[in-house]
């Protein structure tokens, strides 16, 4: 399977993720690549608008005490996300916040990226996804 790709949006990382929205409709969310954003043991993998969460029928499962950028507690839902190129269909845990990054629909952690390969794979004027082979 090829990687799935996008351009860079403003000379920065993107990736694009799809969510179920609760009337059936699909919701596009442009977000950016951040692997300074949490660790590889994060209890979140990606931070989004809580009204996102909120719309595509996400699960609390808990709350969250963030420093740096985002500075506070925090509500983790459960959300079911998809990244249709590679056939990624899966619940990920996503912390709601009311301000996400200017242009940006919000952010993809290290504990999201980290379970792909990921990078410009020789194109600097793209960021791609690929799945890790299983065993």
């Amino acid at each position: 399977m090829a990687p799935a790709r996008w351009p860079l949006q403003n000379d920065r990382p993107v990736i694009e993720i799809v969510l179920r929205a609760s009337g059936g409709q699909d919701l596009v969310r442009r977000l950016l690549a951040d692997t300074g954003a949490g660790t590889r043991q994060s209890a979140f993998a990606l931070i989004l608008d809580e009204n996102d969460c909120l719309q595509s029928g996400a699960i609390p499962i808990d709350r969250i005490r963030l420093g740096g950028a985002y500075s506070g507690s925090f509500p983790v839902y459960l959300v079911q996300v998809r990244i249709p190129p590679l056939k990624f269909d899966e619940p990920v845990p996503v912390v709601g916040v009311s301000q996400v990054p200017s242009g940006f629909d919000g952010l993809a952690g290290f504990k999201f990226l980290n379970r792909f390969h990921y990078g410009n794979f020789g194109n600097p004027d793209w960021f791609a996804l690929d799945l890790i082979p299983g065993p």
